[in-house]
C-alpha cells in the first residue's frame, strides 16, 4: 500500500471487478457503493460486458496485464485502504490479481462472482480452481452466496447447517473470515453467516420482497471494502454493509423488464 492518509484525505477504496454496461453490478455498482459511503473509488477493469437486467449478451476479458498495471496505477498513487474483487473470468486474470494482491499488500474483500442474476456464467469453469487455490488464501473476507459456496466446496448446501459446514470448509482453505449469504435459501427470513476464527455468527434480517436484486452481492462486498476503507473492524464492517444494503434495495427505482438494479444513492434533497 501507498501513501499516508491525511486529515483532509478521504478514504480509498479499488474494486477489481467486471464493467457492467446497466449500470447495476460489477465497477458501477461498486463505485456508487463507495461514493455513497464518502469513499473515493479507484477501478481496475477485468471485463467489459454487454448487459442488462435480463441478460449477458457479451464479454470481452481484458488482458491480465492490463490488469495488472490498472491496479499497480492507482495504488503507486492513491492509499488504497481497501479492495474487493468481482468478475474475474479467468485463471489468467485470477493468477495476476493474486500477485497483485501479494505484491501491494491489498487487504481484500473477495467475491467469488461465477454466475450474472440472468444465470450468464461470468467466471470460466476451467477458472474454479485458480480462484481456489490462488486467491481465497489472500482473502481478508471471502463472500460467497450459497450456490458459490456449493460450486467451490463441492458441497451440498440446502440449510443453515449445511452452511456453515460449507463455510467452516472454505475458512480452511485460507481467507481469514467468510461471510455465507443465505438469500438463496427458502423462508422469510434471510440468515448470514459470518465465520472468523472459531466463531460463527448468524446475522438474521427479514427477506425483502423485490425484483430489485441485480448487483446485491457486488453491492454487499464493496459496502465492507469502503468501511474497511474507513476503519473500521471486518465484523463491524459486514454488519454495517448488511445494513446499507438493506437500505439499497428498498429505495430501489422499478428500472428495467427483469432483476432490476438497486438504489445506491439517496434521492437528491
Amino acid at each position: 500500500m501507498s501513501g499516508v492518509l491525511r486529515a483532509d484525505v478521504p478514504p480509498v477504496a479499488l474494486t477489481i471487478a467486471g464493467s457492467d454496461s446497466g449500470g447495476g453490478a460489477g465497477i458501477q455498482a461498486d463505485l456508487k457503493t463507495f461514493a455513497a459511503h464518502g469513499v473515493y473509488g479507484l477501478s481496475a477493469i477485468t471485463a467489459v460486458t454487454a448487459q442488462n437486467t435480463v441478460a449477458v449478451t457479451g464479454v470481452q476479458e481484458i488482458e491480465p496485464e492490463l490488469v495488472s498495471s490498472q491496479i499497480a496505477a492507482v495504488v503507486s498513487d492513491f492509499p488504497v485502504g481497501a479492495a474487493k474483487t468481482g468478475m474475474l473470468s479467468s485463471a489468467a486474470i485470477i493468477r495476476a490479481v493474486a500477485k497483485a494482491v501479494d505484491d501491494h499488500e491489498l487487504r481484500v474483500v473477495v467475491d467469488p462472482v461465477m454466475v450474472a442474476k440472468s444465470g450468464d456464467r461470468l467466471l470460466r469453469a476451467d477458472a474454479v480452481d485458480a480462484l481456489r487455490d490462488d486467491l481465497l488464501p489472500r482473502a481478508a473476507l471471502l463472500t460467497p452466496n450459497v450456490p458459490e459456496a456449493s460450486d467451490l466446496t463441492g458441497l451440498r448446501v440446502e440449510n443453515e447447517d449445511e452452511m456453515q459446514a460449507a463455510g467452516e470448509r472454505l475458512l480452511g482453505m485460507g481467507p481469514r473470515a467468510v461471510l455465507m449469504k443465505g438469500g438463496h435459501l427458502n423462508g422469510d427470513a434471510v440468515v448470514d453467516l459470518f465465520l472468523e476464527g472459531g466463531r460463527v455468527v448468524r446475522l438474521r434480517g427479514h427477506r425483502i420482497h423485490t425484483r430489485a436484486t441485480h448487483g446485491t452481492g457486488c453491492t454487499l462486498s464493496a459496502a465492507v471494502a469502503a468501511n474497511l476503507a474507513l476503519g473500521r473492524t471486518l465484523p463491524v464492517a459486514v454488519k454495517r454493509a448488511r445494513q446499507y444494503l438493506r437500505t439499497a434495495m428498498l429505495r430501489a427505482a422499478p428500472l428495467g423488464q427483469g432483476h432490476g438494479p438497486l438504489g445506491h444513492l439517496p434521492p437528491p434533497s
